[in-house]
């Protein structure tokens, strides 16, 4: 043989590809590397950020078990069948939220991430590559569908007495039951963004003002259309009534709970144990053929799809050759004031212009907001006294606060670091370092404050407050939104990370952590400081008991004692605002990049 002939050959011989089976391992092995590397990399370099998040996570996962034990165990004393409508309403609503949030981590992941303009460029197929990322998509969108089911799971099989079958079935039901939504969800982001590329943010926006629209309804409709006495048997006949619709049984929500319940039920002997389990098991491969079956069309529609919709998505071209007007509203907050104040308002609209194109961060904004205002529309249709309700508007106060303290840690932290990366441009602007950083605190501030306080503003009124109590949470409100936005903007240019583009890992690293951790420690000391005397003072007013009134007590619940607790509270906020920025200001000031 002619050794020439051979060697050319050998050089022109075509590079062969993968089949599907050899690229799904490929692909499996590498999300098994990147999960070890990314456990490995938190072992060693985010130990406190690790341990907060499982210490957490165990006491919240304790603290809801047992509000769901005392729940169930009030139905079981009610002695009312209306468990099945109860997980029916809980897994339904899951179900919707498990769609809006797989498909819009899979939006970013599939058509905005680094790592996905790496894989189009591979030979790969795209239904691999849609695989791949869907695998870190449903972690992200059902962890917190298993931290807030299993509890509820659990607490039902204790007070129930459930054999063990029950929670041998758990884990699998959970499983298989998040995927079909998450796949639908992954379907509709394939669909929404190849078929329509010019209105999908309108089409996005249009579908989540209707779903907290008819969210706003159905719960508005459903607590105050009640006419029995509050937490009775026949109060809850009524108000689960109206929640029928989600028993359809074509729903997978229904095949869950009706499986759970089926494996759930006491068995006296073993034929009735082994009978319970294989009806379980039958719902058990319906959720698991449905899934399955969807994993087929995804596949099908990722291969047709994924590389139009992302060619379609890089190859737009909004500007046209012509520079696109500015809107009204952008206009106004521009043009608006001194001319010494110009470069602060260009960033502020800079800033707001990011937030409306960025669909992870006003997706999310508005799903968990929305779903405070449906939860505070809704929580005078249990009874409570003058001194209940002032508790339960504190705790209202605080959650806004825990839950805007996971918005300024995630989104406003990075920015300082991520405005660091372009120094080049920012040295040609005739813009003050210290501009950069006022402009992120005012954009936080004011951004967050209006939501923020109509929400205190609709529990308060929702609940019957007074107008003294009203003000005191809008005061601590207000500060909260300062104090927040002082700690993530002060830290971030505090502690910067120039290295990193991924604002998400920004957040993850130390600095982030840390700004997590004060910032919730601010709100329990504003909370706590000024829930104290509040709620002495009512307790006095409605018991006028003796042992209230004395003392150290009965000071902290008169009027004096208020004022002076909000005193304190409007100087513990100055505080945490101007401290953080101070430092800031001084590190961004000298910042080498």
């Amino acid at each position: 043989m002619n050794p020439l002939v051979s060697s050319r050959d050998a050089v022109f011989d075509p590079v062969r590809l993968l089949n599907a089976e050899q690229e799904s391992r490929t692909f499996l092995r590498l999300r098994i590397r990147m999960a070890f590397t990314t456990l490995h990399t938190m072992l060693h370099t985010a130990r406190l950020r690790l341990t907060l998040v499982v210490i957490l996570s165990c006491f919240f996962w304790g603290a809801l078990y047992g509000l769901f034990s005392e729940a169930f165990t009030f139905l079981d004393s009610l002695r009312t069948d209306i468990v099945s409508l109860l997980l029916n309403t809980f897994f339904s609503s899951l179900m919707v939220m498990l769609m809006f949030s797989s498909g819009i981590i899979l939006y970013s992941s599939l058509y905005c991430s680094r790592e996905a303009r790496l894989l189009v460029t591979l030979p790969a197929r795209a239904e691999m590559i849609v695989s791949h990322m869907f695998q870190e998509a449903i972690w992200f969108s059902s962890w917190g569908f298993m931290l807030l089911g299993s509890p509820m799971l659990v607490a039902y099989g204790v007070v129930t007495g459930s054999p063990w079958t029950y929670y041998a079935m758990l884990p699998p039901f959970m499983l298989s039951f998040v995927f079909i939504p998450s796949m639908l969800g992954n379907i509709a982001c394939l669909m929404l963004v190849a078929w329509l590329p010019k209105i999908r943010l309108h089409a996005v926006s249009t579908i989540l003002v209707l779903a907290c629209a008819g969210g706003l309804w159905l719960g508005w409709s459903t607590m105050s259309a009640t006419t029995s006495d509050r937490l009775s048997s026949a109060w809850f006949q009524e108000m689960f009534g109206r929640l029928s619709i989600t028993e359809q049984r074509i729903l997978p929500s229904w095949w869950l709970s009706t499986g759970l319940l089926e494996v759930a039920r006491p068995a006296q002997t073993q034929s009735e144990l082994f009978a319970s389990l294989g009806e379980a098991a039958k719902f058990l491969a319906l959720l698991v053929a449905n899934g399955l079956f969807l994993q087929l069309i995804t596949g099908w529609t990722a291969s047709h799809l994924y590389r139009l919709g992302y060619s379609q998505l890089a190859c737009e071209q909004p500007l046209r050759g012509r520079r696109r007007p500015m809107g009204w509203f952008d206009q106004f907050i521009s043009m608006s004031g001194t001319a010494t104040g110009r470069p602060i308002r260009l960033l502020l609209v800079k800033d707001l212009r990011l937030f409306r194109r960025d669909v992870t961060q006003w997706s999310q904004f508005a799903i968990f907001f929305g779903l405070l205002a449906l939860y505070f529309a809704n929580v005078r249709s249990f009874s409570y006294n003058a001194t209940y309700s002032s508790m339960i508007g504190f705790l209202n106060v605080a959650v806004i606060g825990l839950i805007l303290s996971t918005f300024t840690t995630r989104f406003i932290y990075p920015m300082i670091s991520l405005e660091g990366r372009r120094f080049w441009i920012l040295g040609l602007l005739p813009v003050n370092r210290d501009q950069i950083v006022w402009s992120k605190f005012i954009f936080s501030s004011v951004g967050s404050l209006v939501p923020c306080t109509l929400l205190v503003l609709l529990s308060d009124l929702t609940l019957g407050i007074p107008p003294m109590f009203i003000a005191i949470h809008e005061t601590c409100c207000v500060i909260l939104c300062f104090g927040l936005s002082g700690i993530a903007v002060g830290l971030g240019a505090r502690m910067p990370d120039l290295r990193e583009s991924s604002p998400s890992k920004i957040a993850a690293g130390f600095g982030g952590t840390l700004s997590l951790v004060i910032s919730a420690l601010f709100i329990m000391l504003v909370v706590i400081i000024a829930a104290v005397p509040s709620h002495l003072f009512t307790a006095t007013q409605a018991s006028q008991s003796p042992l209230v009134v004395r003392g150290v007590l009965g000071w902290a619940g008169s009027g004096t004692g208020i004022v002076c607790s909000m005193v304190v509270v409007v100087a513990i906020g100055l505080f945490a605002t101007l401290w953080p920025m101070i430092l800031g200001l001084k590190a961004f000031r000298t910042l080498e990049p």
